[in-house]
């Protein structure tokens, strides 16, 4: 049996799109899941984020990992690419970009579990790593480690 999915109301996928100016503006859209009836985990990785530092305007880097569980829908992937491009000239603290991402993903997605892996790479010499969950994962789904070494080089 092939599930389909629902593209009703979504406005980007299939549509030309701009990168959105700020993550405010970026839009985050969803589908429905096609099989609610099973615990799975969903995983995005983005080893090229970037935003800026709000007091120097420098760039900062980050690999991130977003890993959930579904309910009743899925995070609609170009959606969510712009919305994460979004930060490209936004001016925010580590700890801020990571944990607001993570906060529009429970929003919309109302997941079972959700959780992020921000690995920033270093300014000054200090890398900082932010993570954030909604609480313990659930038994019996796989949720592979989300692979990112410790900083070394990060290469």
């Amino acid at each position: 049996m092939t599930a389909t999915t629902d593209t009703t109301g979504l406005t980007l996928l299939g549509a030309a799109a701009r990168l959105p100016a700020t993550p405010e503006e970026a839009v985050l859209e969803r589908v429905p899941n096609p099989h609610p009836d099973l615990a799975y985990c969903v995983r995005f990785a983005a080893p090229e984020f970037t935003s800026l530092c709000p007091l120097t305007g420098q760039p900062d880097f980050a690999h991130l990992v977003i890993d959930y569980i579904p309910r009743a829908h899925l995070v609609e992937s170009k959606s969510l690419k712009l919305f994460l491009g979004s930060f490209r000239n936004h001016g925010a603290f580590h700890e801020a970009c990571t944990v607001e991402i993570a906060k529009r993903l429970v929003a919309l997605l109302d997941p079972v579990w959700l959780r992020i892996g921000g690995y920033w790479y270093p300014r000054g010499g200090i890398p900082i790593d932010v993570f954030y969950a909604t609480g313990a994962p659930p038994e019996g789904v796989w949720i592979p480690d989300q692979g990112v070494a410790p900083y070394r080089g990060r290469g």
